[in-house]
């Protein structure tokens, strides 16, 4: 079978497992529908996989696969493709891997739930229009697979329709998705216009010759429209990646099922910005000004969401504000030029990203459906899978790793690569010197709230034993039928967990994908370094990204890296920054250590006692308030000034509902007249002739 065949296939496969379950799940039952999505997954990966190696080792080089004409009016043409190159050979084997994992750790999560059908299929579907999306070579057949896992994410955050609260936040998702979409659809919309065509590897090639050609005058600023272009299309990404100011649907997202959480935020849907901005990479070294707001818009949300999940004790909640903040690692590091930093960082984030989302699950799971870390401690020893593959997870994402001997986790190699390439680019960019610096605080952030969530998960002393006083309970893993009966407990005192039902290690289904992510946590960095970022950089991306300026910043960081490894001096960073990060992330550490085990219990006395940053953070800034006043409750006014005040008040007042007014007010008086006396009539009559008379004799003296 050759390559076209087989990359139609893992792109294909998904939706017909989709297809099945979707409209045969009832007939052929649960396990058939669960079998065929997941089956069908696992064909695609291993494809993914195979292609992938084709790529590194077997020397293919970019091929495009032709299927169908999607659009074709006049000069606007777009083709349905499969593009294959080392971009989205990257992006086929991350998509792949965790959606099939998530679908096999789905068959024990969702073991009790009656609308497993339903749920497979929503995945597999989610899954072909990420596929769909990271393969395209044109922007129509991208903003399909755009608006694609968009639908996807609105029917997997919902599942548990029963749920106000999972019906809200799907809702949530889906309008501030919107809002970006909208900026996203007017990028497009501009680069057709510029370049009448909106195919990848007809665009290219025309930048450089435009890119200080036209210009366009804003409120007395000049902006190449290059710059235009690439803001717009950033903006459709701050939407799907949650960035700073369109973040605010992603925490409320972790109402869907954990799985949905581990697919969606781990290595897809929020990926896709990160991996537009770096496909988009020509546009974007031509486009100054576009870069630098992408810079500084990833460093100030990797700093945001840092300091939210210090305060955070929803146990998901903590791990999507951190998945905010490395999104917004990956983002400042395209803003620099470092867009093999950033795809190395997507690629290495997905397996340790996945890992903790999971074992969350399984956290849940053993747990009875608990959340909050604060009715957790002590579980360890009930947990021990689970507990070594989080703590896995979270040596991966804080980047401990030794950079002299260039030995660590995952996180260390590609977090520790943005940091430099920041630093490499800040020599003459005030905004990647601001990146570098906050990504070096957001190192040591990072390590605190992810320590604290293994602390208070695993290691403090237990709460659930006797009960314990918590903000709240999500019932996560319940069915429909549960839901709908579920209520809070009056006090917290009254729901102690029943020592009949201590926490329980997961099923087998469930900690196999534990054991595959963790290996790839471990490993994915040391493995593949020196493909995304070291001496075989050049011959793994092929030209599939385009480094134009900032060859200084990625390149420079390879070097050392280099260096380090024992292969010879090079230009490269100062000492102190290649052990800022890892001094930053012990920082963490240690406080960690001593707020939740040396001093057990002072966290959460300060955290009692309130304060003005506890409450700053606890709130989120108090984003969701900020707009609730300035947007929902704003439109409702402007909603109600124009329904009560324009359309009820005005148009109909004085429209229909005034002349239905009129002709009842008058009608009422003429029926007056109508009494049914003769003699009334003949008087009516008696007033017409003497009115016609005069009329006439006036007529005739005139």
């Amino acid at each position: 079978m050759d390559l076209h065949t087989l990359l139609t296939v893992a792109v294909f496969a998904p939706l017909v497992g989709a297809t099945i379950a979707g409209l045969f799940g009832r007939r052929i039952g649960d396990v058939p529908s669960m079998f065929v999505t997941t089956g069908l997954l696992f064909l695609s990966c291993a494809v993914a996989w195979w292609a992938f190696y084709l790529h590194t080792w077997g020397g293919q080089g970019a091929t495009l696969v032709e299927l169908f004409r999607f659009i074709d009016i006049g000069q606007f043409r777009s083709t349905w493709s499969i593009r294959f190159d080392a971009l989205s050979a990257v992006m086929l084997v991350v998509v792949t891997t965790v959606s099939a994992l998530v679908h096999l750790y789905s068959w024990g999560y969702m073991k009790e739930d009656p609308g497993k059908p339903r749920f497979f299929a929503y995945l597999s579907l989610f899954t072909f229009a990420m596929l769909a999306l990271v393969t395209a070579n044109d922007f129509m057949q991208l903003f399909f697979g755009w608006e694609g896992v968009g639908l996807a994410s609105y029917l997997l955050i919902g599942f548990w329709f029963h749920k106000a609260t999972a019906n809200a936040a799907a809702i949530k998702a889906f309008v501030v998705n919107r809002v970006g979409d909208f900026g996203f659809a007017l990028g497009i919309m501009t680069v057709y216009w510029m370049f009448g065509t909106i195919r990848f590897d007809e665009l290219f090639p025309l930048l450089a010759d435009v890119a200080a050609g036209q210009r366009w005058d804003f409120i007395g600023y000049s902006w190449s429209a290059l710059d235009l272009a690439g803001v717009l299309l950033f903006i459709g990404a701050m939407g799907k990646s949650a960035q700073f100011f369109l973040h605010t649907w992603l925490p409320d997202a972790m109402e869907g099922p954990t799985p949905v959480s581990a697919l969606i935020h781990a290595a897809t849907m929020v990926t896709a910005g990160v991996y537009m901005v770096c496909l988009l990479s020509p546009l974007y070294e031509h486009a100054p000004i576009a870069r630098d707001i992408v810079a500084v818009t990833g460093a100030v949300t990797a700093l945001f969401a840092a300091t939210v999940g210090l305060a955070q004790n929803d146990i998901k909640r903590v791990i999507a504000y951190s998945t905010c903040s490395q999104l917004g690692y990956m983002f400042f590091a395209a803003g620099v030029g470092a867009y093999d930093a950033a795809m190395f960082h997507l690629f290495t984030h997905a397996a340790f990203k996945a890992l903790l989302f999971l074992g969350a699950g399984s956290v849940i799971v053993g747990m009875h459906h608990e959340q909050d870390m604060r009715a957790m401690g002590g579980l360890r020893k009930y947990l021990p899978f689970t507990y070594a593959a989080m703590t896995i997870g979270t040596i991966a994402i804080t980047g401990l790793g030794i950079p002299n001997l260039h030995i660590g986790f995952a996180g260390f190699y590609s977090k520790d690569a943005i940091i430099e390439a920041a630093y490499m680019a800040g020599a003459d960019n005030n905004a990647a010197m601001f990146a570098f610096w906050i990504g070096v605080i957001v190192a040591g952030l990072t390590a605190y709230y992810s320590w604290r969530l293994a602390f208070m998960t695993f290691e403090t002393t237990p709460k659930w034993e006797h009960g314990h006083a918590h903000a709240h309970h999500h019932d996560d893993h319940a069915s429909p039928a549960q839901l709908e009966t579920h209520t809070e407990p009056a006090a917290a005192h009254e729901h102690p967990v029943d020592h009949a039902h201590k926490p329980h290690e997961s099923p087998l289904t469930m900690l196999i994908p534990l054991a595959v992510l963790s290996v790839g946590a471990i490993a994915a960095g040391f493995v593949f370094f020196p493909y995304f970022m070291g001496e075989a950089n050049g011959e793994f991306w092929k030209g599939a990204i385009y480094g134009l300026g900032s060859a200084e910043a990625h390149g420079a960081v390879a070097e050392a890296h280099g260096a380090a490894a024992g292969h010879g001096e090079a230009h490269h960073p100062p000492t102190w920054v290649l052990w800022a990060p890892l001094v930053a992330s012990l920082l963490g550490l240690l406080a960690a250590v001593w707020f939740y085990l040396v001093k057990e219990g002072l966290a959460k006395r300060l955290a009692d006692n309130g304060g003005p940053l506890h409450s700053f953070f606890y709130n989120k800034w108090y984003f969701d308030e900020l707009y609730d006043l300035v947007f929902v409750r704003g439109a409702r006014f402007l909603g109600d000034l124009f329904w009560k005040g324009g359309d009820q008040n005005v148009i109909d007042r004085f429209g229909p509902n005034g002349t239905a007014w009129a002709s009842l007010f008058t009608a009422g008086r003429l029926s007056r007249i109508q009494s049914g006396y003769v003699y009334h009539y003949a008087f009516v009559m008696l007033l017409g002739v003497a009115g016609l008379l005069t009329f006439a004799f006036w007529l005739m003296g005139a």
